[in-house]
């Protein structure tokens, strides 16, 4: 699989088959993401990948503390979209897609909510990775860098056939995760990536988000 295929193949998986992901083929796959850009070459990213007992151990804390009601407290910056954009709307019409794959009705708050869970529960994913960033970094300066490594280890997963969700669900919580994964209070957790081999059965994963026009996207200047 080239580049541009992959790039064009690369979509969000939300189930996953419970086979493990052999930990060479995850070492493998950071050691090729660890060639993303980086401003000034820095490479701010560190990674934390979990599976067995410390995953599922996770998955059950983040749930009790959904359910508890405690509100979610990332260390991250939640992006907010104005009601009245076309981000917000965009952000609708894929909740839409979702749900209409699933069955999930407007009204029905109980399959609503369990479908809420799936991303805390990293969607049953066989294994997770964690990213973080040294506290002595600027709350937003490494965020560029973060995203390019993140599409990095989508896109060579493909080539294992394993599948990826870039989540922050799975990083709600923080202190769950210094809890289980031994996560030092000098890291900043940034973002979860959920791994595993897809589960092509699954409704939601048949989804093929949209896309704007690329001409609408574009301003060309001297041409």
């Amino acid at each position: 699989m080239d580049v541009v295929e992959a790039i064009r193949t690369r979509s969000s998986i939300r189930d996953f088959k419970q086979d493990p992901v052999p930990k060479g083929v995850l070492k493998d796959i950071l050691e090729v993401a660890g060639r993303a850009p980086s401003a000034v070459n820095t490479q701010p990213w560190e990674f934390v990948v979990i599976a067995g007992d410390v995953l599922e151990n996770i998955r059950k804390a983040n749930i009790e503390m959904l359910n508890s009601g405690i509100p979610p407290h990332p260390e991250h910056v939640i992006v907010e979209w104005p009601s009245d954009s076309v981000y917000r709307k965009r952000q609708v019409g894929l909740a839409m897609q979702i749900f209409q794959l699933m069955g999930i009705q407007r009204e029905d708050k109980e399959k609503r909510a369990q479908w809420l869970e799936r991303g805390f529960r990293y969607f049953n994913a066989p294994a997770a990775i964690i990213i973080l960033i040294d506290r002595s970094l600027s709350g937003s300066g490494p965020l560029l860098d973060i995203g390019a490594v993140m599409q990095t280890i989508c896109l060579a997963a493909l080539k294992y056939n394993l599948g990826t969700c870039i989540e922050d669900q799975g990083v709600m919580y923080p202190e769950v995760l210094r809890r289980y994964a031994d996560i030092s209070e000098s890291k900043r957790v940034i973002i979860s990536i959920a791994i595993g081999y897809p589960n092509w059965d699954f409704p939601a994963n048949r989804l093929r988000s949209d896309r704007e026009s690329v001409e609408s996207t574009i301003i060309w200047c001297g041409f």
